[in-house]
């Protein structure tokens, strides 16, 4: 029986649930799990559209938490259901992992996988990842937000561990482990919620809406506890410092595609979780543990930023890149403003799109030079102008250069940020020149100057022995005089929709605000703090 309503997110769910157990038994015909499988792709894309389209912000704006709603009795002795539904900062997380999966997708089409592994299993798992993130942004009960929360490692720990590069079982073992500790520990603080929401409602629940109804009464000592389960859990998976040491790791190992959904997507979990859960549940502890926090979101930005100058390879580079973004996204989540609430969950998006295709865009160097090194590259601007085009795009945006989507983002950040935390947004605003420095560092060492490096003369068939260190399986060893193309029609039919995003939103970002504005007021609301800025922006 659905008691809910709607059964649109239900089916968003199931779609690529479902399409993963249609994709997997064609091992002996890639062309036609491809197919399949982005076909599948794209019906989720159109149902986010659709769930995008329903979504009303008139009904946010006048105090309709959750929209789209669907539950289901689950198991009614423990106080759990099956329910969905979404706020403005789900929907817009929902529409983002749709869209990047099809480009995803599109990029791996071409993509050697390492021997024994078929596309089938590669493009099966891609979808099971997708529909288990739908899940986690969905759910509206702690339990089952839980469940999404630990099975989405299955997939994605498969995709690194049998699809990735030379280290990839340490690499995929590494993630698994950090993010499975941090799972049992909000494991105990899902279990505690449980016990306390019985001894305030005399009756235990892990509904979202009635945990958030009675977590003002909570004892704030007790809050503080159940918040570091939570809080553990989601800075591993967003990852702040100290516990990102997995990322670097994972994102260097993993195939591109891969590594696309896990700094675009998968990591939004944990920023994600801190405003969904751990502010509107525990609103006390937010507010006591918030230097915390902020001290620890500042050391990111700066910390990330100079060991993003200090990579070699191209992949960690932008790992690296990555923890220093969430750095922003973190301070203006623990900032306490609605401006810095728009900002971070803006820049949850941009940061998906731009990182997205920072990484895209090394794959396809990686896959023309067979290395990942970046001193095996030099001057690939006169050979490759588009790739080098693109390359700068990606970075202008990851800088947040006015005119491009982070810009807004990052600026909303600051400036809501600023009011109440004043020296911590002028610590994190120094981030901002090392990011020019890392970006544009690499830009001209891999893409400026004369044609160099062993990378690019090996495969232009001149002088040397090929690429100092052929790190990645997924391309041949032999590179020797297949030469160094430009972009094909299909890559620009792969970055064309992440341009049009970036440069769409740099200027005309008011549509994906409006639906996140209204969300974010009511974070701010359930938090218990006034506004030091006076209201959401456009």
């Amino acid at each position: 029986m659905n008691t809910g309503g709607s059964v649109l997110l239900l089916v968003l769910l199931l779609v690529p649930l479902v399409g993963s157990l249609a994709v997997a038994p064609l091992r002996n015909d890639d062309r036609a799990a491809k197919r399949v499988a982005f076909g599948i792709a794209i019906i989720e894309l159109t149902l986010a559209g659709v769930a995008w389209a329903m979504y009303s912000v008139a009904d946010a704006a006048a105090g309709t938490r959750f929209q789209l709603e669907f539950a289901y009795p689950w198991i009614p002795a423990f106080g759990t259901s099956f329910a969905l539904g979404v706020d403005g900062i789900a929907l817009v997380m929902i529409a983002l992992t749709a869209l990047l999966v099809p480009i995803v997708m599109g990029f791996s089409w071409e993509e050697k996988l390492p021997e024994g592994r078929s596309a089938a299993s590669f493009f099966a798992l891609l979808l099971a990842t997708e529909g288990l993130l739908i899940g986690v942004f969905a759910a509206t009960d702690v339990f089952l937000f839980y469940v999404f929360f630990e099975a989405m490692l299955v997939p994605m720990y498969f995709l690194i561990g049998r699809f990735g590069g030379p280290r990839r079982q340490y690499a995929a073992v590494k993630f698994f482990l950090y993010s499975l500790l941090g799972g049992l520990v909000m494991l105990a603080s899902v279990i505690g919620l449980f016990v306390v929401s019985g001894e305030r409602l005399g009756e235990g629940t892990f509904t979202w809406a009635e945990l958030q109804r009675i977590a003002a009464s909570v004892p704030e000592s007790t809050q503080i506890w159940l918040f570091l389960g939570f809080f553990l859990a989601f800075a591993i998976k967003a990852p702040l410092v100290p516990f990102h040491t997995w990322l670097p790791d994972a994102g260097a190992e993993a195939p591109i595609g891969v590594g696309v959904l896990l700094v675009g997507v998968l990591d939004k979990v944990g920023t994600f979780g801190f405003l969904r859960y751990c502010l509107p549940l525990f609103p006390a502890a937010s507010r006591t543990l918030a230097p915390l926090v902020l001290v620890l979101a500042v050391i990111g930005v700066l910390y990330g930023a100079l060991l993003a100058v200090a990579q070699s390879d191209l992949k960690r580079f932008v790992s690296y890149t990555s923890v220093a973004h969430f750095g922003y996204i973190a301070l203006g989540i623990f900032a306490f403003s609605t401006q810095a609430f728009a900002g971070s969950v803006l820049y949850m998006v941009n940061h998906g799109l731009t990182t997205g295709m920072l990484f895209i865009v090394v794959g396809m160097l990686i896959a023309r030079g067979g290395s990942r090194l970046i001193a095996d590259y030099g001057g690939v601007a006169k050979l490759a102008p588009l790739l080098a085009g693109t390359f700068l795009l990606a970075g202008l945006a990851s800088l947040a250069l006015p005119g491009t989507n982070s810009f807004v983002s990052e600026f909303l950040v600051l400036i809501g940020s600023f009011p109440r935390e004043p020296v911590y947004t002028i610590l994190a605003t120094v981030g901002i020149i090392f990011a020019a420095l890392y970006i544009l560092w690499v830009y001209q060492r891999t893409m400026q100057g004369p044609v160099r490096g062993t990378a690019v003369l090996a495969a232009l068939g001149g002088p040397g022995d090929g690429p100092g260190t052929m790190l990645d399986p997924a391309v041949a060893v032999k590179r020797r005089g297949v030469g160094f193309p430009d972009l094909s029609k299909r890559e620009i039919a792969v970055l064309t929709p992440l341009i049009v995003l970036i440069v769409g939103l740099g200027f005309f970002p008011g549509p994906v605000l409006d639906v996140i504005n209204p969300s974010v007021a009511a974070t701010m609301s359930e938090v218990g703090l006034t506004d030091p800025v006076g209201g959401v922006s456009r």
